[in-house]
């Protein structure tokens, strides 16, 4: 059993949908809640059915996006209960349009919430987890920024931003056992009522996800890994390397590209990369330097 018992966690976005969930969940399992949202109301909500439940959680209304505020969250955390565990990257919007027709303004709103956001919070919180030598970590991304999602631009390029930023923070944070994961929800939140029939939504409640974050920020926790998960079904997604082709350089290297494609593409033999090094010392063994490890930069 996953127990939280002790353990402290901050949930951005935490009044409604998704965030609620995790909220309820986390304090279920006996962690002491952080709810974090822009509407105080919906926040008090949350943890008035906590303290219900005979569960512990305090409301904090704050923006991801203004760090300051953020970090007093956190410092406010740290001296009521004396630490933070856990950290939830919930909060975000949706701004869809086509790129065509996006306003600029729009884009870096979105990425300003679910990317700078997130960055914000894990910042406010890296160094104490770091001095505690303990911390759990989930960005939430998104299969729109894992496969792309049509007039989604904005939402796929900070989801999947916030991949890239979970796979180095791991590799930080693996010293301080600090381990940072990413879950990609497929939820019934208000971002899609009125796009999905009430069937699906129905199988798409949110309570069916949190269960992929509490795998995330318990004792076990994995790290670096990418949870896709939704209507109680769990997948993993990989960003992969296949082992490619050597075609060496020349005027006609573009077009040995061309003809190597079918091998360069063959995913028979892929895997996932233990860092972005990897990928140079693949390249160089291909090259048939063999003084580098797969490892080496």
């Amino acid at each position: 059993m996953i127990d939280l018992s002790g353990r402290v966690a901050i949930v951005t976005g935490a009044g409604n949908g998704l965030g609620r969930e995790h909220a309820l969940l986390l304090a279920r399992r006996g962690a002491r809640v952080v709810v974090n949202d822009l509407d105080q109301a919906a926040a008090d909500a949350v943890v008035a059915e906590i303290k219900k439940a005979d569960g512990t959680a305090v409301a904090f209304m704050a923006s991801v996006t203004d760090y300051a505020t953020v970090k007093a969250m956190v410092d406010d955390t740290i001296a009521r209960w004396g630490r933070v565990d856990i950290l939830v990257n919930n909060a975000g919007i949706l701004r869809d349009k086509t790129f065509a027709k996006m306003d600029l303004d729009d884009f870096r709103l979105v990425v300003e919430v679910h990317l700078m956001g997130s960055v914000n919070c894990t910042k406010a919180v890296w160094d104490h987890m770091r001095a505690q030598n303990y911390g759990r970590v989930v960005m939430t991304t998104s299969s729109s920024g894992l496969y792309g999602s049509f007039g989604q631009s904005n939402y796929g390029a900070a989801k999947m931003a916030l991949v890239g930023l979970m796979q180095t923070l791991a590799l930080e944070g693996a010293r301080n056992n600090i381990r940072v994961n990413c879950i990609a929800p497929t939820a019934a939140t208000q971002m899609l009522e009125g796009i999905l029939p009430r069937g699906e939504l129905d199988l798409l409640h949110p309570a069916r996800v949190s269960p992929g974050m509490l795998v995330l920020v318990g004792e076990d926790a994995p790290t670096r890994a990418i949870l896709c998960c939704g209507a109680g079904s769990f997948e993993a997604a990989n960003i992969t390397l296949t082992p490619g082709a050597f075609v060496g350089e020349g005027p006609d290297a573009a077009e040995a590209v061309v003809a190597s494609w079918p091998k360069i593409v063959d995913r028979s033999d892929e895997f996932v990369p233990e860092a972005g090094q990897q990928q140079a010392g693949l390249e160089l063994e291909n090259a048939g330097y063999r003084g580098a490890a797969k490892g080496a930069s």
